[in-house]
């Protein structure tokens, strides 16, 4: 359910919205993935109600709307029969030359009264993908942020592979690090060909299942023997080059920091590998925490026990792994 106001004199908009019930998979709380499309939904009708419509740019000046920087802090978990109220506003200060930049605050109604449930900061880039047909010239007010190729000013350095050598290996040797490689279907792309930022945050999904699956410490295996789930305070993705359609991507999830007994955070970093080099195409970071589940609607926040404080810190089996699907 969506319903979305007209533009105030500032700039902003305004829309209701309800989580995905896809989003629901541990009792009714939704998960960081669907809170970001939330995100995404409330960008989108920002641009729209500015008289941008995703649609209309691609079909008449042959533009990609695409979200390139997403970073969001969860203050509030969303249930999933809430009615959020998103606004979105222009960033202040001076746009960056990597996308325009916008702000998305929902709240949400508890206990009668309203709270500040996410805080979301928001790059957006216009591809210029004509795929050879005619195009419009692109709108005056969307200028500064037409691209011919998705990703940052300043785009890291390409990552030589030796002959014989696995790309994984080389990219997970001698760190707490877990390493997978997927081909990237069709559904994680949009505009025909390129991996868009929904795509990004499914392998962020993925890729942190897979890692504690590794580990000994799967997500079942918690919720089995001690009630407990992993919660997501913050999560943030940038994309830094163009990774396409049927591409194999090479994600690696690193843990970087564990704090005390309370949280961890871990680097995504995901890779394409054109012409022997391994080529990075986004970058990110999520935190951690993890919670006992108290009744069927409430949870509160648990300190790591030893077993999954040494599986995150790579003492309880190997400090590099793998997977690949």
């Amino acid at each position: 359910m969506t319903n979305s106001t007209t533009v105030a004199a500032d700039g902003a908009t305004r829309l209701e919205i309800r989580p995905r019930y896809e989003g629901s998979n541990i009792c009714t709380w939704i998960g960081f993935k669907h809170v970001n499309y939330m995100v995404e939904e409330a960008v989108y009708d920002h641009l729209r109600k500015h008289g941008h419509p995703a649609g209309g740019l691609y079909e008449r000046y042959g533009l990609t709307t695409d979200i390139t920087d997403l970073d969001t802090k969860i203050l509030t978990a969303f249930h999933i029969d809430d009615v959020a109220e998103a606004v979105v506003r222009p960033a202040p200060g001076k746009e960056k030359g990597d996308g325009k930049r916008l702000t998305v605050e929902f709240t949400v109604e508890r206990g009668g009264e309203t709270v500040k449930a996410v805080v979301s900061k928001v790059a957006v880039q216009f591809r210029l993908d004509p795929h050879g047909h005619p195009a419009d010239e692109p709108p005056a007010a969307l200028t500064p942020y037409v691209t011919e190729r998705l990703g940052t000013d300043a785009r890291p350095e390409p990552v030589p592979v030796p002959e014989g050598t696995d790309p994984l290996e080389l990219l997970t040797q001698g760190r707490n690090a877990f390493g997978w490689a997927w081909r990237m279907p069709y559904f994680y792309c949009h505009f025909t060909e390129r991996v868009q930022m929904s795509g990004y945050l499914r392998q962020m999904e993925e890729v942190v299942d897979l890692f504690l699956a590794d580990r000994g410490v799967s997500i079942k295996t918690l919720l089995d023997e001690q009630d407990w789930i992993p919660v997501v305070p913050h999560s943030k993705i940038t994309i830094l080059d163009e990774a396409k359609m049927e591409e194999t991507l090479y994600t690696v999830y690193t843990v970087e920091n564990v704090f005390k007994r309370f949280t961890y955070t871990s680097r995504q970093d995901t890779y394409v590998l054109r012409d022997g080099v391994l080529v990075p195409t986004s970058t990110g970071r999520i935190t951690h925490g993890w919670a006992v589940i108290e009744n069927r609607r409430d949870w509160s926040l648990v300190d790591f026990d030893d077993r999954l404080l040494n599986a995150l810190n790579g003492k309880a089996g190997a400090v590099t792994g793998r997977g690949t699907a």
